[in-house]
């Protein structure tokens, strides 16, 4: 019979070698395991860290919102007491514009008052 064809039969291992493959997948495990927790202990690390910046982030965050805050309010009562002011500029300027006006029209009425006289003086 061919070599091929013979049957074989596997041959089981010897007890010892047994015991040792099983404490090599033990330890394999454990390093596993071990990579696994340390890699997850690092993670909550860098987490633990990466939340006590954004909480300073926060705070920073906080004072200059503070900060713009009482900068505004201040602005607000600086603008109420100018108001007043205002008011009398824009009064001025509307009166400025009217009296631009008037001294248009009567700029206008002198030209023609002018026209006039140049006419009537013309033999």
């Amino acid at each position: 019979m061919p070599w091929w064809r013979q049957s074989r039969r596997p041959t089981e291992p010897a007890e010892a070698d047994i015991m040792g493959l099983c404490q090599d997948t033990f330890c394999q495990m454990a390093t596993s395991l071990m990579d696994n927790l340390t890699a997850t202990s690092e993670d909550y690390k860098l987490l633990e860290n990466m939340n006590k910046l954004t909480s300073l982030k926060y705070l920073e965050m906080k004072d200059i919102t503070l900060n713009i805050s009482g900068n505004l309010k201040d602005l607000n009562l600086k603008h109420a007491a100018l108001q007043p002011y205002l008011d009398q500029i824009t009064l001025i300027e509307e009166l400025v514009a009217t009296l631009e006006q008037a001294a248009g029209k009567s700029d206008a009425y002198l030209k023609k008052l002018e026209a006039k006289y140049k006419k009537s003086e013309r033999p």
